[in-house]
């Protein structure tokens, strides 16, 4: 295994960061139309880095939404290809006041990097941009053929890169793809994630008078959307977090007892997960399954968000002719997101209080999946992630959802390498995000060996990819 990779890094750093610097003072906020302009910046900083690094066939392919940016490198005949797919949009910063420097000035303090998109997903897909350029000055070649696949919408559900993935399955025809999106267990310990939980992202709007009624006047008489949306929510779940919704639970199996016994081998304390990751006076949801199990291996149901009424200073006694509440359902492996929704609909009919009507918009929907853990990429993946790291990396599953692994194992029928570099406590989507600045370098470095590590054991023992759709 070549150590030029890890000098280049070693020898790079301040220009690494500076890059990196770069990059995250673009304020690609996906979520709002002010900032389209700085989404074209941003896919335009992506392309002119990969051209930088000699990725060949760059484009920033235009969609209905937000430009992805596509780029290859197809020289090594014989060996493997690898997907590498990251987004450039980040979520918004508020609240602003709660920042202890300018989101979109990047500054380190004690190690780490702050600001909005250092841990998701700026700083951990730039990895793999500074992967290929450790190797290509290294070796002046790469050991892998490789494809990048970069999205601008991944904070907004992502429609424009499920439907080129699904419409261009041989130009995007690779072995496997890498995604570093998620995190450490904890600090220190290499960590590959082979399982997701789905995501089922709706609206559900409540209306009741025809308008804005005086409380005074019609208080009484008059249906309250507010309370009738509030009526239905408090059904959906029951004081133990368990879902009311028949047939939730149907398709939901259980981790198997392998995988739960390596799960209580984790360093982990609920007490700590409690004060320093969740910070409330305690932990709720169902009571026999483990915290890790509720997290990784339940579905759930949750309430983001609710607007409608009067909220403002002073006072206004409005019975409200309309409101609406954000919710969404996480699914485990094996349940089928079109059956959850059926359900709910169904469900949210039976329980409609006198006098309201509800309408449910499905804003995004995907299922939720898991990868062979012995596939030779995640195998070759675990021992780059071993060396770097020094320690024996670990198989866990994640609560999230990045709905792109779905596609590529539905419309390419590869696995995703799973390689993430956060810590839980980089406050993705929160103020004062951050990104371990050790972990930025580590990264490169555990990126480009996988790589190399990847492209030589192909060459000593080729084998036939299996198809590793999820299962």
């Amino acid at each position: 295994m070549s150590k030029t990779t890890d000098t280049f890094v070693e020898q790079n750093r301040d220009r690494l960061l500076e890059e990196l610097k770069e990059f995250l003072r673009i304020p690609s906020i996906s979520t709002l139309p002010e900032h389209r302009g700085d989404i074209d910046r941003a896919a335009q900083f992506v392309a002119d880095s990969l051209r930088h690094v000699g990725m060949e066939n760059v484009e920033i392919v235009p969609t209905a939404g937000h430009p992805l940016v596509y780029a290859d490198w197809m020289h090594a005949p014989g060996k493997p290809t690898v997907l590498c797919y990251g987004h450039y949009d980040v979520q918004p910063a508020d609240p602003l006041e709660e920042w202890n420097s300018p989101p979109f000035e990047p500054t380190v303090r004690d190690g780490n990097i702050y600001g909005r998109g250092t841990a998701d997903d700026k700083g951990q897909m730039y990895m793999h941009v500074k992967a290929i350029e450790a190797l290509r000055a290294a070796t002046g070649t790469l050991p892998i053929n490789v494809k990048f696949l970069v999205e601008g919408e991944e904070e907004v559900g992502g429609e424009a890169i499920a439907k080129y993935v699904a419409e261009n399955p041989e130009k995007l025809k690779a072995d496997v793809a890498l995604v570093s999106d998620t995190e450490l267990f904890a600090a220190g310990i290499p960590t590959l994630c082979i399982g997701l939980r789905g995501l089922v992202y709706m609206e559900v709007e409540s209306s009741g008078p025809a308008r804005d009624l005086h409380s005074g006047l019609y208080g009484g008489a008059a249906p309250n959307p507010i309370f009738g949306l509030v009526e239905l929510l408090s059904k959906v779940k029951n004081a133990n977090g368990v879902i009311q919704v028949p047939g939730i639970y149907d398709d939901v199996e259980p981790p198997a007892p392998a995988e739960k016994r390596s799960w209580k081998r984790l360093p982990f304390s609920e007490e700590e997960f409690r004060l320093k990751e969740v910070g409330s006076s305690e932990l709720t949801g169902e009571r026999k399954p483990s915290v890790l199990e509720r997290v990784w291996a339940r579905p759930t149901f949750e309430v983001h968000g609710i607007a409608g009424g009067f909220t403002a200073a002073g006072a206004k006694t409005v019975i409200p002719a309309k409101v609406t509440a954000k919710v969404s359902f996480r699914l485990v492996p094996k349940q089928d997101p079109d059956k959850i929704v059926a359900a709910f609909r169904e469900f949210v009919e039976k329980h409609t209080p006198k006098g309201i009507h509800f309408q449910v918009r499905i804003l995004s929907s995907g299922p939720g999946l898991s990868v062979n853990p012995d596939h030779a990429a995640i195998k070759v993946a675990a021992k780059a992630f071993s060396d770097i790291l020094g320690k024996k990396t670990v198989f866990i599953r994640s609560g999230g959802s990045i709905p792109i692994v779905g596609d590529f194992a539905t419309h390419l029928g590869i696995p995703t390498v799973l390689m993430g570099f956060g810590l839980p406590d980089d406050g993705l989507h929160s103020p004062n995000e951050k990104y371990c600045l050790d972990n930025y370098y580590k990264g490169i470095m555990t990126v480009a060996h996988f790589f190399e590590q990847y492209g030589a054991a192909a060459a000593a023992q080729p084998v036939a990819i299996p198809n590793p759709r999820a299962d």
